[in-house]
């Protein structure tokens, strides 16, 4: 690292505005996906199913995303990955059928899986652990920022082009952060690795067994959050439908709960940097566990915005938890193996929560399956609070 002390402020331009300009994106497109689908002949099971192609996506490509990232560096991975959702952007815009929309729908996830692992590498290596979580936290807040900000654009651009507007703003986009990336510098030194070892770490196969305690234990807390994170985003329209809200009064109360998980993200990381992570991972998951289970309480919309707001504020004091946790616990040998490894678990936990609350509302109610899911978050603050403390933290692939 250089001499002089280090400052987010000196990165902060070339290493987050790609992260807002992929968010927004990935936020002026993720609405209109299901539309997108129906105006091309799909039913509505169908057009639920290309919408999940998205999470397919970064699922599969998390293993390749590691090794690409290891063979040609964080940087031109990012460059490789904005350029790629950007071709996937352009299916959405040329009259195709289904089935070549389908294929760009996934591109979008096999891109972010590139570009989410390339930048939280990055970040590991190019930032101190003292601010590490600050760094992360500020990288999942820009991020959240830029996917709120992204449907009011595809908005404006849908008065213009029609529903091809979203994905010409998501190509733009994506196409700027390509350039951006390109103007990331390299990194000047990485941590050094121990005597004996290739800064590869060998296959995914044997950091796994190295590492398998971190990954059954840290891990399945990271899966339960991914679980949580990914569910409450069906949870809150659903139980609005289910008590008479109309389609504008749900928007707005989801939009509330956006802004307020926007808005302390920064504090949250200083927090995590100063007391510790379980500090932020234990309140963040026991404060959504309390807001799921207050949910199914509440019949009217005051009530319910304001369970949904406490659901804000406790996935937003969590923001950039899962890659400051995977930072640590990462070995400098074979680091972007080990967090495509965290981040498959991450993606599994995130297509599993919303599949469990549909089995369970098919077989009990939307409230039971409701509160099942505050248990998994209730599970998740327990793990965390018995793990992290445990760590010693010069061994979490401090630099």
């Amino acid at each position: 690292m250089s001499e002089q002390p280090f400052s987010l402020r000196r990165i902060a331009v070339k290493v987050y505005s790609p992260s807002l300009l992929y968010g927004l994106g990935l936020g002026a497109v993720t609405p209109i996906i299901a539309l997108s689908a129906l105006e091309r002949g799909a039913n509505l099971a169908t057009a639920a199913l290309v919408v999940t192609l998205v999470g397919v996506g970064s699922l599969v490509s998390n293993v390749p995303a590691a090794v690409l990232t290891t063979k040609v560096g964080e940087r031109l991975a990012m460059v490789c990955a904005a350029g790629w959702a950007a071709l996937g952007m352009v299916l959405g815009i040329v009259p195709s059928n289904l089935g070549l929309f389908a294929v760009g729908v996934m591109m979008l996830g096999m891109a972010g899986a590139v570009f989410n692992l390339a930048r939280q590498t990055y970040l590991a290596e190019a930032v101190p652990l003292e601010f590490r979580a600050r760094a992360m936290s500020t990288l999942g807040g820009v991020m959240r920022i830029g996917v709120f900000i992204g449907p009011f654009a595809a908005t404006l651009a849908m008065k213009w082009l029609g529903i091809a507007g979203a994905y010409w703003v998501g190509m733009v986009a994506m196409a700027i952060a390509t350039v951006v990336c390109l103007g990331i510098p390299d990194l000047e030194t990485r941590a050094p690795v121990e005597a004996g070892q290739s800064r590869d770490g060998g296959s995914m196969l044997s950091i796994a067994k190295d590492q398998w305690r971190i990954l059954l234990g840290i891990g399945l807390g990271i899966v339960c959050i991914s679980a949580v994170r990914s569910t409450r985003q069906v949870v809150l329209p659903l139980w609005g439908e289910s008590i008479g809200l109309d389609a504008a009064t749900i928007s707005l109360v989801y939009g509330f709960s956006g802004a307020i998980d926007m808005l302390i993200f920064y504090p949250a990381g200083k927090v995590m940097d100063k007391r510790g992570r379980a500090w932020v991972a234990v309140p963040c998951m026991a404060v959504m566990s309390l807001a799921l289970f207050l949910l199914p309480l509440t019949h009217s919309m005051p009530t319910m915005l304001a369970v949904a707001m406490v659901l804000g504020f406790g996935n937003g004091i969590g923001s950039g938890i899962v890659m400051t946790l995977g930072a640590d616990y990462s070995p400098v040998a074979g680091r972007p193996k080990f967090l495509g490894l965290w981040r498959l678990m991450s993606d599994t936990g995130a297509m599993a929560g919303p599949v469990l609350l549909s089995v369970l509302v098919a077989v009990a109610t939307l409230g039971a399956g409701v509160m099942a899911i505050g248990g998994i978050s209730l599970l998740g603050a327990g793990i965390f609070g018995y793990f992290i403390p445990r760590t010693n933290r010069r061994r979490m692939g401090a630099p």
